[in-house]
């Protein structure tokens, strides 16, 4: 049976949107697609304006500065230490402690609370910048296609802790409407990517550094970039087009935080590590020098058929079902190919494409998504750093932390054995928020007429609010997307 037109406009948000916040539904119901595609074309769609808000590179200066000083105070404290113990040893050994002096000393002195470093003051501020941003979206669906992309391209905190979340800000925001050719220069060439996948020390061969350090090639991000950003595993390339396309982006490194403390860690091209001499790459010769080598390659694989197929397919696997109809794959790849990699009209074609508005909801959403929908759905204030991070990390989904480049999962048969872990969540919102939000206006709100009868009747005759609440937010209409 057919949606009617707030069961559609909850599908929207859902969907292609971060979930309803109280009167989402009703805002948008009257058109849902004409909605998501108005969102596209908001001014700034996408973006994160904040002063306070570091650059990568001034993150990772920020980082170097505070662990270098806190290295030269730990070797004071240590000098300081050996000082005084030589001092100390010249004079007369010490009395017997008294009674009452061995009983203070066996009390130990409570511990200082932890103090948030500047560093991590840092991280903190990226963290609730985007979940800021999320939360307060009217629809959502320009932040789903930043999570999207940012997950496509993924960096991790673990390596690259004080860059990861401007590298979203600059590499895949500041592209997110724009053309793929753009974002996918700004991805590889970004200090994050270059530390994360170890280009930053990747060195030509018969390069001058090479043959003079015998210093090798590091593939990690050519091939990488070749398997998942571009046009696939096991795709059009072979093993030799890893290697020569390494070769064009040696030289793609950082400069020095220690010698250059304002511009450290910014991208430099250092011909000294780059290899000389034209590449071969996927049958076509690149004689460019220096830098305009690597950049030629990357320009011609975010124009490659096989590039549109790949990220057709991960698009319409995020957006539709984990097995997406064949059609729309194909119908997002000559959009791809038609517009040259542009953006929103890739995002255009999938609100305009029936398969995405198919009533059937074979999508789980992923721990993130879920716990923003939720955040929403409740109209909660204010989030701590801690707790977001927190919450990622025990539903299994740790923040800006995927395990390998390949990313996050987007298939449900990673996330489904979470689901008791988001009962414990509910649990607990269910009881901070019981007093305020009733059970059944929450279903209202956030699934309309996509709440089942039988959902409606299990939560209606929940034993007490709190159970209610955490009934409509573990409800399968409002896991899945």
């Amino acid at each position: 049976m057919s949606l009617d037109a707030k069961g559609a406009a909850a599908l929207a948000l859902h969907r292609f949107g971060l979930g309803p916040r109280a009167g989402s539904i009703a805002a948008i119901a009257s058109d849902p697609r004409g909605a998501l595609l108005a969102e596209l074309d908001t001014p700034g769609a996408g973006q994160i304006v904040n002063a306070e808000l570091l650059t990568s590179a001034g993150g990772a200066r920020l980082n170097f500065a505070y662990n270098q000083q806190q290295q030269a105070k730990r070797i004071a404290a240590r000098i300081s230490d050996e000082q005084r113990k030589a001092a100390t040893a010249v004079m007369t050994p010490m009395e017997e402690p008294k009674p009452e002096d061995a009983a203070a000393m066996a009390v130990p002195e409570p511990p200082a609370p932890a103090q948030v470093t500047p560093p991590q003051a840092n991280v903190n501020r990226e963290i609730i910048a985007r979940i800021d941003t999320a939360v307060k979206a009217d629809i959502g669906f320009v932040e789903r296609l930043v999570w999207f992309w940012s997950n496509h391209f993924c960096v991790s905190a673990d390596v690259v802790l004080n860059m990861a979340g401007a590298y979203e800000r600059e590499a895949i925001r500041a592209h997110v409407l724009g053309r793929f050719g753009d974002m996918l220069l700004a991805a590889e060439s970004h200090p994050a990517m270059l530390v994360y996948l170890d280009n930053f020390r990747s060195i030509g061969p018969m390069s001058v550094a090479g043959l003079l350090n015998k210093i090798g090639l590091n593939e990690n991000l050519g091939r990488e970039i070749l398997e998942l950003h571009t046009l696939g595993v096991r795709t059009v390339y072979t093993q030799d087009d890893v290697y020569r396309f390494a070769k064009t982006i040696t030289g793609w490194t950082l400069r020095p935080m220690a010698t250059d403390p304002e511009h450290g860690n910014e991208f430099l091209f250092n011909p000294r590590t780059h290899e000389p001499g034209p590449q071969t790459v996927l049958g076509k010769t690149y004689p460019q020098d220096g830098v305009e080598q690597g950049r030629a390659v990357l320009a011609d694989l975010a124009r490659h058929p096989a590039t549109a197929a790949h990220v057709a397919f991960k698009l319409a696997r995020h957006f539709s079902s984990d097995e997406p109809s064949p059609a729309l794959v194909e119908r997002l790849s000559k959009r791809f190919l038609d517009t040259e990699g542009d953006l929103k009209e890739i995002a255009k074609a999938l609100v305009e494409a029936p398969e995405t508005w198919d009533e059937q909801r074979l999508k789980l959403k992923r721990p993130s998504e879920w716990l923003i929908s939720t955040w929403r759905a409740i109209g909660g204030g204010p989030v701590e750093a801690r707790r977001v991070l927190d919450a990622h990390a025990y539903l299994g989904e740790r923040f800006w932390r995927p395990s390998a480049p390949k990313g996050f999962s987007d298939e449900q048969s990673a996330w489904i054995d979470g689901l008791s872990q988001r009962l414990d969540i509910a649990n607990r919102i269910g009881e901070l928020v019981a007093a305020r939000i009733d059970p059944a206006a929450l279903v209202e709100n956030s699934l309309a007429s996509l709440a089942s009868a039988e959902t409606r009747q299990t939560i209606a005759r929940a034993e007490s609010r709190q159970q209610g609440i955490t009934l409509a937010l573990m409800a399968p209409e409002f896991q899945r997307r």
